[in-house]
């Protein structure tokens, strides 16, 4: 495949994009995802959901893990998927409770200081999105073309954010379902190839240890078990949609979501498995090494399908960044220049990070998914059981939640390495975030009382 077939392929995709996007931006539609007043039907709902969860990190992630701890691996990463299923538990709760966001229910209990604490950690998660989905596209253009990828990097930025600080969160809704469409059609055909080639067995695959031993794989699942429930509540892409429709067909869209994610996940992860299987030398992040394992246009349909996925979790980010900046912690005008010129920041920020050198992507996923451990002990103690918890008990689940990732991150600077038990960087995750729990529970049982 030479780059230009990969450039003409994603401008195709770009063009259906801008086509989706709604002619006209509102303000309401910018920031509250309505088009003419109405809000978004379920399958726009499922969609725009999975297409920005299954996004080109995820994807690779799957991929890699699939790779190195066989299906453990890819298993592991499929879990964090569950957080559909506890995402519409913790919405069906904020519903009931009379709020409008994650926001509205911390700022009743905690105020300025628990939505402060919140919104940090939604910031980093919102950035560490933007980053590392320009950092996928950067690798793809490096391994295509050989190159260091910073022009593709600079191009999709660009890109992204034309069309997406045009319409918002109306804008990435209906954009989510032309880019879903296209990646369930490439990713399908690529698919059937990969189950029908003579070399592949179901067998294999799903019994495949991979080129590292499964079981740090099977630490990896403790770890996605452990957050799982904390997970989707820092994720204000998944948050956001969870109050955009009626409770019905919120609550539907979300189960729908979980099954067609949870299958492209591991569908997806197949394709590291089986280089795994094969043989494959570990190349570019796995990209180089679908280079030599597939035919041309497999390995192009790989490509679009990660490309693709990239694309349509810029938008959704940078609208959910817009509203985060503009409607909870109002620091710019709620209006159409207002929300863009946040999605500027965040992209440009974005953006620079992927200068800074660190291409491990599933970093990200275990540093900001151990800080969001803190609302697993508030939100069940004091969503789900009702009880009112002191502020001091919030403080320090969420102050042990943030040394934690900052543990896991800093894992390799002596210091950090003396306080860790010797073993693999998941192994330590693991422990890290049992600490977490441990703490975070005793503290919030401790100071909570019946409401």
């Amino acid at each position: 495949m030479t780059p230009l077939t990969l450039i003409a392929l994603f401008a195709i995709v770009i063009g259906a994009s801008v086509l989706a996007a709604p002619r006209r931006a509102t303000v309401e539609g910018f920031f509250g995802g309505k088009t003419a007043g109405a809000a978004p039907g379920l399958w726009t709902l499922v969609l725009s959901q999975v297409t920005t969860w299954i996004f080109a990190r995820s994807l690779m992630n799957a991929a890699i893990l699939g790779y190195f701890y066989g299906i453990a691996g890819t298993l592991a990463y499929a879990a964090y998927y569950g957080s559909f299923l506890t995402g519409a538990f913790i919405i069906a709760h904020l519903r009931h409770a009379d709020a409008g966001s994650v926001q509205d229910w911390l700022n009743a209990r905690f105020g300025s200081v628990g939505t402060g604490a919140y919104n940090l950690v939604v910031a980093l998660r919102l950035l560490s999105e933007v980053f590392a989905n320009l950092l996928v596209v950067g690798l793809i253009a490096g391994a295509v073309s050989e190159g260091n990828g910073t022009a593709a990097i600079l191009v999709v930025a660009v890109v992204g954010l034309a069309y997406s600080a045009w319409g918002g969160l109306s804008a990435a809704l209906r954009t989510d379902v032309v880019q879903m469409a296209l990646f369930l059609a490439v990713f399908i055909v690529a698919f059937a190839y990969l189950i029908l080639s003579p070399g592949f067995s179901w067998v294999a695959v799903l019994t495949a240890p991979g080129t590292a031993g499964s079981y740090n794989g099977w630490v990896l699942m403790a770890v996605a078990l452990l957050q799982v429930f904390s997970y989707p509540a820092h994720d204000p892409v998944m948050m956001d949609r969870g109050f955009l429709a009626d409770v019905r067909t919120t609550r539907a869209s979300f189960l729908h979501a979980f099954w067609l994610s949870t299958l492209c996940i591991v569908g997806f992860g197949f394709f590291g498995i089986q280089a795994s299987l094969v043989g494959a030398d570990y190349e570019r992040e796995l990209i180089g090494t679908w280079g030599m394992m597939f035919p041309p246009w497999v390995f192009a349909l790989l490509i679009l399908s990660l490309l693709v996925s990239a694309l349509s979790t810029l938008d959704s980010a940078l609208s959910s960044a817009a509203r985060l900046v503009v409607e909870e912690l109002v620091w710019a005008p709620r209006s159409l220049s207002g929300g863009r010129m946040v999605m500027v920041v965040f992209m440009t920020l974005g953006a620079l990070l992927t200068l800074w050198g660190n291409a491990t992507l599933f970093d990200a996923v275990a540093v900001s998914g151990t800080a969001s451990m803190f609302l697993a002990p508030v939100l069940v103690v004091g969503l789900v059981r009702g009880r009112r918890v002191a502020l001091w008990a919030f403080l320090v689940a969420f102050a042990t939640a943030v040394l934690g990732a900052v543990t896991y991150f800093g894992r390799g600077w002596s210091s950090v390495a003396a306080i860790l038990p010797e073993g693999h960087k998941y192994e330590q995750l693991l422990v890290t975030c049992v600490v977490v729990l441990g703490v975070g529970f005793a503290a919030v049982l401790a100071g909570s009382r019946r409401a």
